[in-house]
């Protein structure tokens, strides 16, 4: 038995953030229904196509364990079959532009009113307010959400993260919104709308920069690098590069060939109780003791100059000598891993976190698979759908109707082409 085992969803979503949502209830086991545009489906199965006729990568790993059903919703036979699919289902997921189910004609009064234990569960870019109607995409949410800002270095522009934290961000976060209401659905016994906003999912992944924000008020930010180097601070969070922001120092630095290998890096943070065993392998014993760089408080004007002299050590060993050095006196480093290097590493196929997926028209291609792992309900990945490969399996399993009526619903042109 699965997590979400009998949970129907209704995936009315495209692009990346609704689909990062389905997804991942479908690898939890939830039967995922993706209704899609007759002829087109999602416009992702045409973006960055890297092999001709094959739905794109793009796609392909937004959009694992689902069935597809090719459905016009504003043909009025069509909105029939969807009213049929609400009445079925236990959830239904949208990132339409606001008031778009509402123009088809399924407002939330009319869903209720069709399925009182559904769950209409939408992602916007903003919440209400005077910008609750602009288009948001992935950089945009981590602009208007605080990421960029505070992202980069102090003397460049602000910049947005390779990290998809506004879309598949936004999507983890509404997943969890999803759960917990079919989890108190089993108490009430009614269904709820859950939404959650681009914006606000991204802020909240930034929480520590707000932090900093108020922190301020108190004096300058003793463990960013600008403030050993004495650079007075403004009244808003600053951009910090690759300093540490829990209150451990950490900086990226360079190891062995990074003259030629761009990923020749390491993390490296410097924890009050390592600092002794750190002192030890960089060859600085007489910082263990020395005035102005025993303590942590002592050091933070210093940073700077600590890290270099690290770094002078570090760039004498490959990223991974330097992991193999720490690690066993339980010193935090993490080399920076290229997407090659991720996506040649064995233990994440082992653990499921990569996977390898045939599919008739690509061959295999690699993908992440699900990053949460449980004891007692593995759903094992399986490919994304063709466009509308399970139309008749949904008119008929799911609905229960029979041949004459699919038969018309495909004379009517409510799922495109007659079958």
């Amino acid at each position: 038995m699965t997590a979400l085992d009998g949970i129907k969803v209704l995936d009315f979503t495209h692009i990346q953030s609704g689909p990062s949502c389905t997804q991942l209830l479908a690898w939890l086991g939830a039967d995922v229904i993706k209704i899609e545009r007759p002829g087109t489906g999602d416009v992702t199965r045409g973006q960055l196509n890297d092999i001709p006729d094959a739905d794109s990568l793009y796609f392909t790993m937004l959009n694992h364990n689902k069935r597809s059903i090719e459905l016009d919703a504003k043909n009025e036979t069509g909105k029939e079959v969807l009213g049929r699919l609400i009445a079925a289902c236990d959830v239904l997921v949208e990132n339409f532009a606001p008031g778009a189910l509402d123009r088809m004609g399924f407002s939330w009064e009319r869903m209720q009113k069709i399925n009182p234990r559904l769950i209409l569960a939408s992602i916007k870019g903003f919440g209400p307010g005077k910008h609750e109607d602009c288009k948001v995409y992935e950089n945009i949410a981590q602009c208007v959400g605080g990421s960029a800002s505070t992202t980069g270095f102090r003397d460049g522009p602000p910049l947005v993260t390779a990290a998809q934290i506004g879309d598949s961000g936004t999507g983890l976060h509404l997943a969890l919104g999803i759960v917990a209401a079919l989890f108190q659905r089993e108490r009430t016994g009614k269904g709820q709308k859950v939404s959650c906003a681009m914006q606000d999912s991204v802020l909240n992944l930034t929480r520590v920069k707000m932090r900093d924000q108020q922190r301020l008020a108190a004096g300058p930010l003793r463990e960013y690098s600008q403030f050993g180097e004495g650079i007075s601070f403004g009244d808003t969070t600053p951009r910090a590069g690759n300093d540490g922001g829990g209150g451990q120092p950490g900086r990226i630095l360079k190891c062995m060939g990074w003259e030629t290998d761009p990923n020749a890096y390491i993390y490296f943070v410097i924890q009050g109780h390592v600092w002794e065993k750190i002192c030890d392998v960089i060859g600085r014993p007489e910082w263990k003791t020395e005035t102005g760089y025993a303590t942590a408080g002592e050091r933070l004007d210093k940073l700077s100059q600590v890290f270099s002299t690290i770094e002078e050590w570090t760039m004498t060993k490959t990223k991974f000598e330097v992991m193999e050095i720490c690690n066993p006196h339980d010193i935090p480093v993490g080399p920076i891993l290229s997407m090659k290097e991720l996506a040649e590493d064995e233990a994440l196929y082992k653990s499921g976190t990569m996977v390898r997926v045939p599919h008739p028209a690509r061959g295999e291609y690699l993908s992440v698979g699900c990053p949460i792992k449980f004891s007692d309900s593995c759903v094992p990945v399986t490919r994304s759908p063709l466009l509308g490969e399970h139309t008749e399996e949904i008119l008929s399993g799911l609905l229960g109707l029979q041949s004459e009526e699919i038969t018309r619903i495909h004379a009517s042109g409510a799922t495109g082409k007659t079958k």
